[in-house]
């Protein structure tokens, strides 16, 4: 008996390549343009301070950001945590060091050390964030207790009532997202700027 020939041609193997780069491009236009376009355009539209960089400004001048920390050299001011990127928002980082890394404890004992002479309080009182980096390195926030331990210094440079400065401090305090996430935290660039705002009124 003589076997059927097919006359069906051995299939070559680039059959399937045009749907799969078709595929391809398709993902390409949809996720490398059309969505951050889409994204874009309504995260301007929506919350256009935050997409802006959440800049603050005092008589048409950009002072800084509220995401983003800055030192401040004088004593009548707050100071924020350490910042392991040197405070510059385009090289944020951690330190990445180990809790057993000799250089983070010896880092740490100096920033201790300084931030208790700055403050007058002993060493051993300091809260965690005054003297370990934020993941980011330029967390804008400061713990409540971490304020705390400023007020004293801050009130003394500035001529201040101990009280008022305190009642500022509670007032900047914002609290947990949504009442679960987070922590309460302090805003160190908007505190200080209160209390130019304050201090200008004497």
């Amino acid at each position: 008996m003589n076997a059927i020939k097919s006359t069906r041609k051995p299939d070559s193997g680039g059959g399937g390549a045009w749907p799969a780069l078709a595929g391809s491009a398709l993902f390409v236009v949809v996720c490398g343009l059309v969505y951050p376009t889409v994204a874009t355009l309504l995260g301007g539209w929506l919350f256009p301070h935050q997409a802006n960089g959440s800049l603050i400004e005092r008589d048409g001048r950009v002072v800084g950001s509220s995401l983003v920390a800055q030192p401040f050299a004088d004593a009548r001011y707050f100071q924020p945590r350490p910042s392991a990127a040197s405070f510059d928002p385009k090289a944020v980082s951690g330190s990445n060091l180990a809790s057993s890394n000799p250089a983070l404890r010896e880092r740490m004992a100096k920033d201790s050390t300084a931030v208790a002479t700055r403050d007058g309080v002993p060493a051993l009182s300091l809260p965690g964030d005054l003297i370990t980096t934020s993941g980011s390195g330029i967390d804008p926030h400061v713990s409540p207790a971490g304020a705390q331990v400023q007020v004293k210094r801050v009130a003394l440079a500035r001529g201040l009532p101990a009280d008022e400065v305190v009642a500022l401090v509670h007032r900047h305090t914002e609290r947990r997202t949504l009442g679960v996430l987070g922590e309460p935290r302090v805003n160190v660039l908007e505190l200080n700027l209160a209390l130019d705002a304050r201090s200008a009124r004497q």
